[in-house]
């Protein structure tokens, strides 16, 4: 019998996929979504040969490897997050991945002197570039991820690459704020208005609140004391790394209010080892992490709630103390809290006293 190799089994998966897909005999397959792409998001990754930490380790992916699902199982473990997703040679747990999309973009001709946007990144990664006059265009580490959110300021032509000579978004840093870089527009989405249009504006903030349980790990939202959102999230790691001399990973108890609100936030170090305000670092293993969607502070010392990109295991604590939660409901949490933004461009809202609610307790 013929051996089929990798690159065969996955033009003939894909093949019989596509076929079936379309078969009104076959409920369910419909579902079926090809580019169910995802990206590791850590160091490395074992592939399991069973949908188990105890089972045999088939191979191993690297950080920022693309790895197509073909499919996802519940499995017993771990109990906060038991899915899996079928991949060539086994399973992959989806804790510390990414799931990602490719959607190019058509970029704008222009952006009004003076004006800042908010874009997204739209594919898997991009590499962002800077330029100098004594080295020319450098590629800087690491990329730009799917999902991070960045404040774009002009149209310009970038370098010249052997794949792409379109335009280019000049990037505004608030970490990096000495230094240009940019990224390819064809890339990156631009935000329309609604995307960030306040939610239920008409309710005072003193009748919204935001619980969370750090027990649980679960994030609440109320209007007039009625829950309108709940869901999962991933709090800061317990203990202090510092040994005293820092900020504890844990994330602090009590009661706040939002103080500051931010669409895209440089955390951890800078591309030039700039250390952001404070020492409250979004993940384990990644201290380089720009465009940090949605941030919505509510310590002087940085703890945040904040869109996530870099892991998908919400439930378990994760972070170094902020509040780590799916972007899209980071983004739903930034425009439902006071204080308001005042317009689609805005880079920060200060809350003046007037922040929304927040108890944290176990």
């Amino acid at each position: 019998m013929k051996r089929i190799n990798r690159r065969d089994f996955l033009k003939l998966s894909g093949l019989t996929l596509g076929g079936l897909a379309f078969s009104p005999f076959l409920p369910g397959l419909t579902d079926f979504d090809d580019s169910f792409v995802v990206r590791i998001a850590t160091a490395d990754m074992p592939v399991r040969k069973e949908p188990t930490d105890q089972s045999r380790i088939e191979l191993t992916h690297y950080r920022d490897e693309l790895v197509h699902v073909y499919g996802e199982v519940k499995a017993e473990e771990p109990e906060h997050n038991p899915v899996w997703y079928k991949v060539w040679g086994g399973y992959l747990h989806r804790g510390r991945l990414h799931r990602v999309k490719t959607v190019y973009q058509k970029p704008l001709s222009s952006i009004p002197a003076g004006t800042r946007l908010i874009a997204d990144i739209s594919v898997p990664f991009t590499n962002p570039y800077r330029y100098s006059k004594a080295y020319g265009w450098q590629q800087l580490a690491p990329p730009l991820y799917y999902g991070s959110v960045h404040f774009i300021e002009a149209v310009e032509q970038g370098p010249v690459m052997a794949d792409y000579d379109g335009p280019w978004y000049r990037i505004f840093d608030e970490l990096d704020s000495n230094v240009t870089y940019y990224a390819p527009a064809i890339h990156m989405r631009v935000f329309q208005p609604e995307l960030i249009a306040p939610l239920s504006p008409d309710v005072p903030y003193e009748e919204k609140l935001i619980e969370v349980n750090l027990s649980t790990q679960t994030l609440s939202a109320y209007e007039y004391g009625s829950l309108v959102f709940k869901t999962n999230i991933s709090s800061g790691v317990p203990g202090d790394p510092t040994g005293g001399t820092g900020i504890p990973t844990t994330t602090p108890t009590g009661k706040f209010s939002i103080l500051d609100k931010v669409p895209a936030k440089h955390m951890g170090y800078s591309y030039f080892g700039e250390q952001t305000t404070g020492n409250v670092l979004a993940d384990v293993d990644n201290y380089v992490l720009p465009g940090v969607p949605w941030t919505s502070f509510f310590t002087r010392q940085g703890h945040a709630f904040h869109g996530t990109y870099w892991h998908e295991n919400f439930g378990s604590p994760m972070s170094h103390g902020c509040i780590n939660m799916r972007s899209n409901e980071a983004n739903w949490l930034f425009r439902w809290c006071s204080p308001v933004p005042l317009a689609p461009t805005i880079e920060r809202v200060a809350t003046r006293g007037l922040g929304t609610t927040v108890e944290i307790h176990y």
